[in-house]
């Protein structure tokens, strides 16, 4: 006997088979049995009567426990589901979960789970289960559009029988396409919502047309606030991740801050020693070279990297350059230098702060000595006035007190008038940048073993010549005045002079010769450059003090005179011959009365002793000049 076939009715109780049935969880077909034999039978009316009223309730009892089985399983599905989102470790593994469980119990063919994207205005697929389609699996929905589009728009579950024959939500051609392919007819939609806002949508959907019960609808209610839930909680998860992770970097950098603030400390105390034990600028750098791990020099302004000088001191910050730092020193409006910090292109911004207070230190320092050097310059100053005007004509003083101030009068010196040429918005400006540029100078003729003095609305300076020339001196000072001062300015300068303490009278000539280059760089409009009266050819002859005729025919034609008076040859003589005949060759050798090869030859010896460029116009026009002035000297001459 099957399992669903009942036994032989009972003359006693109509409900007795069908409580057999419950028992054994017959099928429902297997009620209409007891019914069907009865008749068979030949029972009475009654009997049948009272069968089918137990048949029913029986149903009714059989659908009762069902449905009991049925929340039973839901409510096992939605606590297993609960317990995983309590353990929560992979968002993706309970969504997948969720999805799955809600297929199995709705008995569906596809779940899935959609989210939406603030940023895109959008609602796209995270989840899936029981999906066959690529294409549906990558669908993104619009919001309002498709039945995902028109849930996650009002808040509200949708079910639909026949998807594409309701026409309650919009239809686009790419979400259709995409439901096609995946075959879907029937589906349900319900929302995820946190608070008042909804974050995606949950889906269960059939390839067949199917009517969703109220409580399936519920149930899938149930799996979507579980699975915003879990969304929600793995945001606070990432957000709390995030929070310790930013919370350990400004551990981080509180301790790196930490380090960093006792390195300050360090140089704020060794700073404080060396101001407090007047140390140098020298002794700066070298304790703010060990703080900073790494080599920190003292540049003067004009030997660091103008660019970079001049954007620290306008930025009041120390800049890069290159793989190098370079804080400018400075006060007011004059830069005195630089600290550099090289090799060391990563510089922490509270190391960089170090470098830049080191550089105000350093400024400090120098101002300090500047204030103590002051009155050492007035006595230069003094010195120096002293020689353009003669006063003291005794030399043992004199050299008594150029020594006191590390200058030798015995060796040879340049006489420069420098000048500034830069425009004055006023007369305090122009009072103030004249007060600059003496002191320039008067730094510089300190470190150089030189005087300065203020005069004639300018500066002059007697400076030692120690190798090179009067002209390169006077464009060596111009190029450091004017960056000491940040205004064009123009030196000349005089030829050297000598034995200036037994002859004193000398500066006085040499200053008027150097102010004679000076006003010739104005006229020539080389304003901001620097010249000695060795630069004009023979015009340094109406520029020089004292006429050096002798000098001017000597640099001109010298080698010349030299190479007739050691051979007995005649090179002067032709020379003027030629100029006197128009350079003409012809002409010459009549003049002198020899084979014009002779000339040819006297002229190819001159211009190996004189260089290429004699005939040149404007050494043509200085050797016929020291041609006639060396004529004039010779006794007899004309």
């Amino acid at each position: 006997m099957s399992r669903d076939q009942p036994q032989s009715a009972p003359t006693g109780s109509a409900e007795a088979p069908y409580l057999g049935l419950l028992a054994r969880d017959a099928s429902v077909d297997a009620y209409d049995r007891p019914v069907l034999l009865a008749r068979a039978e030949g029972e009475p009316a009654g009997r049948l009567a009272a069968l089918e009223e137990a048949r029913l309730l029986a149903l009714r009892v059989r659908a009762e426990l069902e449905g009991r089985r049925r929340r039973e399983a839901e409510l096992s599905a939605l606590f297993e589901t609960a317990h995983d989102l309590a353990g929560l470790r992979d968002l993706d593994a309970v969504l997948q979960a969720i999805v799955q469980r809600a297929r199995s119990l709705l008995g569906t063919d596809v779940a899935y789970l959609s989210l939406n994207d603030p940023a895109h205005g959008d609602t796209y697929m995270r989840v899936t289960e029981g999906s066959v389609s690529a294409r549906f699996q990558q669908l993104r929905l619009g919001m309002g559009e498709g039945l995902g589009g028109l849930v996650a728009q009002t808040a509200r579950p949708y079910v639909t029988d026949d998807y594409f024959q309701d026409a309650r939500f919009q239809h686009t051609h790419t979400i259709d396409a995409g439901v096609r392919d995946e075959g879907l007819v029937a589906i349900l939609g319900v929302p995820l919502t946190l608070g008042p806002h909804v974050i995606g949508v949950l889906f269960a959907a059939d390839r067949r047309a199917r009517v969703f019960e109220r409580e399936q609808i519920a149930l899938l209610g149930s799996f979507a606030a579980l699975a915003a839930a879990a969304i929600d909680t793995a945001n606070l998860l990432t957000e709390t991740r995030s929070a310790l992770a930013r919370l350990e970097r400004a551990n981080e950098i509180i301790r790196d801050r930490s380090g960093v603030i006792e390195r300050a400390s360090e140089v704020h105390d060794r700073l404080a020693e060396l101001v407090l034990r007047g140390g140098g600028v020298h002794d700066v750098a070298a304790a703010v070279s060990q703080v900073l791990d790494g080599t920190v020099e003292f540049a003067e302004a004009v030997a660091a990297p103008a660019e970079a000088l001049e954007a620290s001191r306008a930025e009041g910050h120390a800049v890069r350059h290159g793989g190098d730092w370079i804080a400018a020193v400075a006060a007011g409006g004059e830069l005195l230098g630089a600290l550099v910090l090289r090799g060391h292109p990563g510089l922490d911004p509270v190391d960089q702060r170090t470098l830049e207070r080191a550089a105000m230190v350093t400024s400090l320092l120098l101002l300090a000595r500047r204030s103590a050097a002051e009155a050492e310059q007035r006595v230069r100053g003094e010195l120096l006035d002293d020689l353009l005007d003669a006063r003291d004509r005794d030399p043992r003083l004199l050299r008594d007190r150029a020594s006191r101030l590390h200058a030798d009068l015995d060796a040879t010196h340049v006489v420069l008038a420098a000048r500034l040429d830069g425009p004055a918005a006023d007369a305090d400006e122009e009072a103030a940048a004249r007060r600059r540029l003496w002191s320039a100078a008067s730094h510089l003729a300190a470190t150089r073993h030189g005087l300065a003095a203020a005069r004639d609305g300018g500066t002059v300076l007697l400076l030692p010549l120690r190798g090179g020339t009067a002209t390169e001196i006077a464009r060596r000072t111009a190029r450091h005045l004017g960056t000491a001062v940040h205004q064009p300015v123009t030196v000349g300068a005089s030829a050297p002079v000598t034995d200036l303490a037994a002859h004193p009278e000398t500066v006085a000539g040499a200053y008027a010769e150097g102010r004679r280059c000076l006003d010739a760089l104005h006229l020539l409009g080389r304003a901001g450059d620097g010249a000695a009266a060795e630069d004009f050819g023979f015009l340094g002859l109406l520029l020089a003090g004292e006429r050096d005729i002798a000098g001017f025919v000597g640099r001109t034609i010298g080698p010349v005179v030299s190479y007739d008076e050691r051979r007995g040859t005649e090179l002067v003589r032709t020379l003027d011959a030629y100029f006197e005949g128009g350079m003409s060759p012809a002409r010459t050798k009549d003049m002198l009365h020899v084979h014009v090869n002779t000339v040819a030859q006297r002229l190819e010896r001159v211009g190996r002793l004189l260089g290429a460029d004699w005939q040149t116009p404007a050494r043509a026009l200085e050797i016929q000049l020291a041609l006639r002035l060396h004529r004039l000297a010779a006794p007899g001459g004309r």
